[in-house]
């Protein structure tokens, strides 16, 4: 899977949000400043080539869907992210967070909840 741009994961968040849209349709859902209608344009055309997208036209326009679901991209892309960063290590990932006062021993006392949870069930 294809690392996104951060204008290609603007995008993308905005279709997941909504299964998809016509290109005016998602361009009103951007904040102030709205990038140019043809900007937008490029950018579903660029994830459509990368395979993010598929397109169908109706009627004068086409509609966008996405092809690949959020959490699927988030899954590949945080293990990416800990393979280059932290060496593979989710501990070094989470350690990192803990020592930069970034996660609370609180939060960290709900995660390991929320992991004893998960492998009782």
């Amino acid at each position: 899977m294809e690392k996104l741009t951060k204008q290609e994961e603007d995008a993308m968040i905005l279709l997941w949000r909504q299964n998809g849209g016509f290109v005016k349709d998602i361009l009103e859902l951007y904040p102030e400043p709205k990038v140019p209608y043809t900007t937008l344009a490029s950018t579903f055309k660029n994830l459509e080539r990368k395979k993010y997208l598929r397109a169908k036209k109706l009627g004068n326009s086409w509609f966008y869907r996405p092809l690949i679901k959020e959490n699927e991209y988030k899954k590949a892309f945080m293990g990416n992210f800990v393979s280059d960063y932290f060496r593979n290590s989710y501990k070094e990932l989470v350690s990192f967070f803990a020592k930069e006062e970034k996660i609370s021993p609180d939060e960290l006392k709900e995660i390991l909840d929320m992991i004893q949870e998960g492998k009782s069930k």
